[in-house]
């Protein structure tokens, strides 16, 4: 298989972002609603079936400094728990500036004359999908089953 679920971690949306090994290239998908903690797990359920990725990458936030964080923290939780859920290959990977390059990705396509949308839902799962390239960017991008190791 070559499809990937990437995630950008959040306490109130789950960015979500499907990509491809072969063309390196991902595409948003949605913004799942997280409460207490825990994201619309039959979304996500829904989303997996769909899409039948062969791993996971979720972008790990890091302060400015590469330091870890209480949403570092919430990231890490959320790989173990989808490790658990799906028995599948997790990979975290710095996030830092994510968000950032979505929100130009998104102003810029605004500006190229595509309908307006401003919510946050669309920058978060845009933000999925800049983490999701980025792993795909890598020689060998890393996967580990220990969701818990950087």
């Amino acid at each position: 298989m070559s499809c990937v679920l990437g995630f950008d971690y959040g306490s109130r949306l789950l960015g979500v972002a499907v990509g491809n090994r072969f063309t390196g290239l991902a595409r948003a998908l949605a913004a799942i609603p997280v409460r207490n903690g825990e994201p619309d797990w039959p979304k996500l359920d829904a989303l997996r079936q769909e899409w039948l990725p062969d791993t996971l990458v979720i972008g790990l936030p890091l302060t400015l400094d590469g330091e870890e964080q209480a949403a570092s923290r919430g990231a890490r939780r959320l790989a173990e728990r989808l490790h658990e859920r799906y028995r599948l290959p997790v990979a975290l990977i710095d996030e830092r500036h994510s968000s950032q390059e979505a929100a130009q990705r998104f102003a810029q396509a605004r500006a190229a004359g595509l309908k307006k949308r401003s919510d946050a839902a669309t920058i978060d799962a845009e933000a999925a999908a800049v983490i999701l390239e980025r792993w795909l960017a890598q020689p060998t991008a890393p996967v580990t089953h220990d969701a818990t190791s950087p």
